[in-house]
Formats: structure tokens, C-alpha cells, sequence
């Protein structure tokens, strides 16, 4: 039992439902307090059956609390995407050695070398 649906709310974030249907008045003034939920059922005739058989959406979600991490499936994990980065030689230099010390602290003399021997 809860006190309110703020307290609602904070429990079903820790919980991060596979579904979670928001049976109330006004369920939209609650959606953006919602951060972890495989699916979000949006009022009273909105049954989680509504979103499994009917409305549309992928029904592989995230279990067992995995929705604080993760999402349900969609079209966007079948694209293949590379992350790009880019440092100026002035911000390497600004941050060479927080880098140079995460590395050595993980024993990971290799990623330390590729910054030392870019220092000069």
C-alpha cells in the first residue's frame, strides 16, 4: 500500500515493470514521472490485453526489472550504429592525464601507452 501516486510512482520506477498500467484519472499528468517501464497502459480502458493483442507495439519488453536499463524491442536494434569520437589535440591535452590514470588503475597498460605516447 502506498501513500500517494507520487509514492506509487517512485515504487513502480524501483520495481521497473514489464507493464504498468496507469488506472487513473489522469494518467498523462503522470507519464513523465514514469522512467522505467517496458510498456505503459495510459488509463482506465487501456488494459494491458489492449497493448498485447491489439494496438500495435512489439510485445518483447524488458523482464524482471531490466526496464531500468533497457527497452523493449524495436526496430532500432536491427540497425547496426558506431559511436564517433573526436578530441581536439588542446582537450586531449586538458584530459590526458584523468585518462592515462583511469587506465593504469585498471591495469590496462596498453590504453595508457596509446595516451602517453600521443602527449607530445
Amino acid at each position: 500500500m502506498v501513500k500517494d501516486l507520487n509514492e506509487a510512482v517512485e515504487l513502480s520506477n524501483m520495481i521497473a515493470p514489464e507493464h504498468l498500467e496507469l488506472s487513473v484519472q489522469n494518467p498523462f499528468e503522470l507519464l513523465s514521472k514514469i522512467k522505467n517501464a517496458g510498456a505503459i497502459f495510459m488509463g482506465h480502458y487501456t488494459p494491458e490485453a489492449i497493448g498485447d493483442y491489439f494496438a500495435g507495439p512489439n510485445h518483447t519488453l524488458p523482464t524482471g526489472g531490466t526496464a531500468r536499463f533497457s527497452s523493449p524491442l524495436g526496430t532500432y536494434d536491427f540497425f547496426k550504429r558506431s559511436s564517433i569520437i573526436s578530441y581536439s589535440k588542446d582537450t586531449f591535452l586538458k584530459h590526458k592525464d584523468h585518462v592515462f590514470r583511469l587506465a593504469k588503475s585498471e591495469d590496462l597498460d596498453a590504453h595508457a601507452l596509446s595516451v602517453k605516447v600521443r602527449q607530445n
